[in-house]
């Protein structure tokens, strides 16, 4: 199936302010695209890339005072399969874990693994299938966490998600990733474009979403906490440890979002130019 996808996002600013952004397809979905992706900025300001540690596509530029406009618009092949379900059996011990995998143990910024060890251990470390495990934590975040976006806060961890039951796309994925973290699962934070693809249309604001994946049996799979279902058309944009590697944009200055505009939905060859 044919996905057309992009952004319009506006900020203002009073300075001159340099600016990160994550806002590309991930590199692995690079031979899917169909129309090329390019981010393009009105006024027109230089706009560099780069890769970054973990593999994402990072893009550099300059919000020059007044603010700017930054757009894309593309067209993406995708499969139209549903997420895989991981393979169930034993748990891989961390000992025979890839040295590159280690790091989606660790403790980060917004997944405090410290502070959420007994809540997992409590909760699922009677099971001992990891897939069984990741399935009933995916489970216990959907229950235990109400969407909203009105409950969005730039600062909010996975801990302070557990407590206060209240959250976005992102609350969600962080609690889930501690909690398979503290079972010994590798999990990693996801972000990118997921529109009401072959799901009953919201009438929310499109926006981005946020996933994660989960290392099991040598393969990563992914799963979604908020929706707690297998989705169709996801397009990857960017992955770390947690929200602080995959953001957005990271401003270095003063900049106020004025404006904001996503897309995500599936389209017919016949709708394509040419």
């Amino acid at each position: 199936m044919l996905i057309r996808a992009g952004y319009e996002i506006t900020f203002e600013a009073d300075a001159p302010a340099a600016m990160l952004a994550l806002l590309s397809v991930h590199p692995s979905r690079n031979r899917d695209l169909v129309t090329p992706q390019r981010i393009t900025a009105s006024p027109n300001v230089p706009i560099y890339d780069y890769v970054d540690a973990f593999g994402n596509t990072c893009s550099r530029l300059t919000i020059p005072a007044g603010g700017a406009t930054i757009s894309c618009d593309f067209v993406i092949e995708d499969s139209g399969e549903l997420d895989v379900r991981a393979p169930d059996g034993p748990q891989l011990p961390v000992e025979d874990l890839p040295d590159d995998v280690l790091v989606y143990l660790l403790g980060s910024r917004y997944c405090e693994t410290d502070r959420l060890m007994q809540v997992a251990w409590s909760n699922f470390g009677y099971l001992t299938s990891a897939r069984d495990r990741v399935e009933a934590i995916v489970q216990f975040v959907h229950n235990h966490i109400q969407f909203g976006y009105q409950h969005a806060r730039s600062d909010k961890t996975a801990w302070n998600g557990y407590q206060e039951q209240l959250g976005v796309c992102r609350d969600f994925a962080h609690l889930a990733i501690t909690l398979c973290r503290c079972m010994n699962i590798p999990a990693r934070y996801c972000t990118g474009y997921l529109g009401d693809i072959r799901v009953p249309i919201s009438d929310a604001p499109m926006d981005f979403s946020a996933w994660f994946d989960v290392y099991i049996d040598g393969g990563w799979y992914t799963y979604d906490a908020r929706h707690a279902v297998p989705r169709v058309g996801r397009v990857l944009m960017a992955r770390g440890r947690d929200a602080t590697d995959t953001a957005l944009t990271t401003s270095f200055g003063t900049t106020l979002l004025k404006s904001f505009f996503v897309r995500a939905e599936e389209v017919d060859s016949a709708e394509l130019p040419g």
